[in-house]
């Protein structure tokens, strides 16, 4: 391999790794404990995500909402419920609201509740005031480091951007010299009977090769939601000639609007019958006269395995339906649909989220035996050269 081009991806490899070495372990530590985020909330709070007693039948999807608001502080509103197709499972509502400008996570969220409703009774389960949730903050530690969206989102954007370049440029410096049967059994195995130093040298050259895939798709899904221009770039570059669909808007009806809760439970009740053969289905209620009733009804753990619905809010009339299996929304937009699966591991299954999670377990090591060999080179004193002694001659 060109020498050069080896001493480049050296140089960039050890003093971008030095300058984000902190925040990559950050990121992967709390990637690796997000990773099964789900299933350990389910287990650890059983209380406010099942019921106890499933009946024939629920409440209207109006008289549930009404309780969640009802159970607000300071009279707020709810903006999003989430349904499972689980007849065992509460509704849990959503009310939030953010300050982009504010520097701190605490000052992010200007209120951030949850509200667990029984869809039976009609119970409250709980009240959680999210920002003080462990799995919350751990969340804003992992996207914003806790310093708000304008700071911290800029500096984990930055770092995974890093990250990427560090993974290619460790590629070229993994690549041996001169390829022979020792280098290549070096390339892929650690020598656990060589002393300490070549030890670590090893879970840092090789594991990082082993978890070098799955990094590079957690990067680029991170570098999508961090960049709107790279984003949009790649949309567009790979929709082609795709046509791109407008934003759907409610009408404002020019006389009274109809009543509000008929309304609801008309989405409300298309919704469930839609969740027949699916897991789970996300409702985000209007904010504006403009604005509309969407839900995405996702088939299983695959997010981007989903149908999205709009309502209009004075009607309870489907203004758009789109399924994934759809072949005309271009595939700039498939990809895109398909990105929070690419950085969780899911798309490829359980298997996918497991692979991940070892993948950021390595990921957190690598700062700390990069830093190791950094150190180990630093000591490293340089060798005198040997002088000949002059012999006199007669």
């Amino acid at each position: 391999m060109n020498s050069i081009l080896r001493k480049t991806a050296y140089q960039l490899h050890l003093w971008l790794g030095l300058t984000s070495g902190l925040i990559v372990v950050i990121m992967a530590v709390t990637g690796c404990i997000l990773a099964f985020e789900k299933e350990l909330k389910h287990t650890i709070h059983p209380e406010k995500y099942f019921v106890k007693t499933i009946k024939k039948e629920k409440l209207p999807f109006s008289d549930l909402k009404l309780k969640a608001e009802q159970a607000l502080p300071d009279s707020l509103k709810v903006s999003r419920v989430e349904i499972s197709s689980d007849p065992s499972r509460s509704y849990a509502f959503r009310s939030l609201k953010m300050d982009k400008e504010a520097l701190t996570y605490w000052g992010s969220y200007i209120h951030y509740y949850r509200v667990y409703v029984d869809p039976y009774t009609g119970k409250v389960l709980e009240v959680e005031n999210a920002k003080n949730d462990f799995f919350e903050i751990v969340m804003d530690l992992h996207r914003r480091l806790l310093l708000g969206e304008k700071i911290g989102k800029t500096i984990t954007g930055y770092s995974t951007l890093i990250l990427a370049i560090m993974l290619f440029s460790g590629l070229v410096i993994w690549f041996p010299r001169k390829m022979n049967k020792k280098a290549l059994k070096g390339m892929f195995t650690i020598k656990t009977s060589a002393k300490w130093k070549r030890v670590n040298y090893d879970m840092h050259n090789v594991l990082g090769f082993y978890a070098v895939i799955p990094l590079c798709l957690i990067s680029y899904a991170a570098l999508i939601w961090n960049f709107e221009d790279v984003d949009q770039w790649v949309k567009k570059t790979l929709n082609g000639k795709a046509k791109t669909e407008k934003k759907a808007k409610s009408t404002i009806p020019s006389e009274e609007p109809s009543d509000k809760k008929k309304i609801l439970n008309i989405v409300g009740n298309r919704v469930e019958k839609s969740l027949a053969d699916k897991k789970s289905a996300l409702i985000s209620f209007p904010k504006t006269e403009e604005g509309t009733y969407y839900a995405e009804v996702t088939y299983g753990n695959k997010q981007y395995q989903n149908e999205q619905f709009t309502f209009d809010q004075y009607s309870g009339k489907i203004l758009k339906h789109q399924s994934y299996k759809d072949k005309n929304i271009g595939n700039g937009t498939a990809l895109r649909e398909r990105n929070y699966d690419l950085h969780t591991g899911s798309i490829f299954g359980m298997t996918g989220r497991i692979l991940y999670l070892f993948a950021g377990i390595i990921a957190t090591s690598l700062p700390i035996t990069g830093f190791i060999i950094y150190l180990n080179r630093k000591k490293k004193k340089p060798k005198k050269k040997k002088v000949k002694a002059l012999v006199p001659t007669n």
